[in-house]
């Protein structure tokens, strides 16, 4: 299951500058807090600035090869994001027309990340009986790595200039720098961080 597949203009700052708050304060649990109609105004703010930065989105580095690895060998494949379903959906289009997401876990779905909710979702809807603990999560933000870790799963942090130090943050079991490193992890095995 993947948290983060495209490489997109930041927009978590923008965001924050146009809901006039500061880094400290999650942005999804900031709008929750608003009266409804505020919750509506920021919602289509934040939906405006996704919308410009989705256009300027290019696919992580390793995403085809590992989703072609992926599909050759019958692994399911799984979206738990914090964005829009716009965003989500121009990704899936544009750079991945042939390939399957079920189910698809976005911003509308509540409890987002990093509450585990999403994610054990998916583990319902694939059937499983153990709740996240046969998963895999992939994502860039600490989010993700904390709502995997919850859910049971294994946790893999793509790492990039900004989050570089998750990499030694405790809900955080192994790093990679491109999706293809996930490959050789799958071939050959791999023990995540011991407790």
């Amino acid at each position: 299951m993947f948290g983060e597949m495209s490489l997109l203009v930041q927009t978590s700052d923008p965001a924050r500058a146009a809901l006039g708050i500061s880094k400290s304060v999650d942005i999804l649990e900031h709008i929750d807090s608003l009266p409804m109609d505020d919750q509506l105004k920021a919602m289509d703010a934040i939906r405006a600035i996704e919308s410009r930065a989705m256009l300027k989105q290019t696919p992580q580095p390793g995403l085809e090869e590992l989703m072609t690895y992926l599909e050759k060998r019958g692994m399911r494949k799984a979206l738990c994001t914090r964005n829009f379903d716009g965003p989500v959906n121009h990704l899936l289009n544009k750079f991945l027309p042939d390939k399957k997401f079920d189910p698809i876990i976005t911003r509308e779905f509540r409890p987002p990340k990093p509450d585990p909710a999403g994610i054990l979702k998916i583990a319902d809807a694939w059937g499983l009986e153990d709740g996240g603990n046969s998963l895999i999560m992939i994502g860039d933000s600490v989010d993700d790595m904390t709502a995997g870790n919850r859910a049971g799963a294994v946790t893999v942090l793509l790492v990039n200039d900004v989050n570089t130090h998750f990499r030694a943050h405790a809900h955080t079991d192994l790093c990679i720098t491109k999706l293809n490193e996930v490959i050789p992890l799958l071939e050959e095995g791999f023990v995540g961080r011991e407790e």
